[in-house]
């Protein structure tokens, strides 16, 4: 059948985790053979069994893996989880999952640019005119019935600097102690391009990783009381890996 957006993101997600798990496979399979003998160790395989040894990600892994600053026993648990939201698409590939988890995505852009790809054909508008606008819901991904009728329900957001208070349902002052928070499920929709500046909403930077650049994925809009100017010299941003 013919393949929508959100379809292709899917081959390339699969593509991305095919790659990644053959090298791994084929590295420790390599490994095992140096190890017994019937293999010469090479320098890959040298740097390979010093990574796990030390219990960090071996460089190969990092080239064909995905933006993280997790140490190798969480990237691997990781790694099982975005495996765990493939299978449950591979079910149903004609259709996107209710929530999708963008957090476990290779590639988090694309299928926000899926979203507008899919406006652009519904409603004949220019894609370079269009932009992904964002919707804080009441609901975690737990608790969501039905998928959106317009855009994407998404999860896997943290807040950093500031807390989403549910009541609200606006940005406020982090907690003590309180580094990242949680946000609802998020309906990001496409529309058009607007110049106007809405006092009421921060247009809040999210990352991929805490470390923040180069992995800028795409600009939020969060409902604020308070001035936006605020959330700016606070550096609240949205990251999508917290685990460190």
């Amino acid at each position: 059948e013919e393949k929508g957006p959100y379809q292709f993101v899917f081959l390339q997600e699969c593509e991305y985790m095919n790659g990644l798990v053959y090298e791994m496979v084929r590295g420790l399979q390599e490994l095992q053979l140096g190890f017994k003998g019937e293999l010469t160790m090479s320098q890959q395989m040298e740097d390979l069994a010093g990574a796990l040894y030390n219990e960090k990600l071996p460089t190969w892994w990092v080239k064909l893996g995905f933006a993280s600053t997790r140490p190798l026993k969480a990237w691997r648990m990781n790694l099982q989880d975005r495996c765990a939201q493939l299978d449950d698409w591979i079910n149903d590939p004609l259709n996107i999952p209710k929530v999708v988890d963008i957090s476990r995505l290779f590639n988090p852009q694309s299928f926000l640019t899926a979203i507008k790809q899919l406006c652009c054909q519904m409603q004949g508008l220019e894609l370079d005119k269009l932009q992904v606008f964002t919707e804080v819901t009441k609901k975690d991904a737990k608790q969501v019935e039905t998928a959106a009728k317009d855009g994407a329900l998404v999860t896997g957001m943290f807040l950093e600097g500031a807390r989403w208070d549910m009541i609200s349902n606006s940005l406020e002052d982090s907690r003590p102690k309180e580094m990242f928070t949680q946000m609802p499920v998020i309906n990001c929709k496409a529309g058009m391009m607007s110049e106007k500046v809405d006092k009421n909403i921060y247009i809040c930077p999210t990352y991929c990783v805490p470390t923040r650049r180069p992995y800028f994925v795409f600009p939020a809009q969060l409902r604020t009381k308070a001035p936006p100017d605020k959330w700016v010299l606070a550096g609240v941003a949205m990251i999508l890996d917290i685990a460190t």
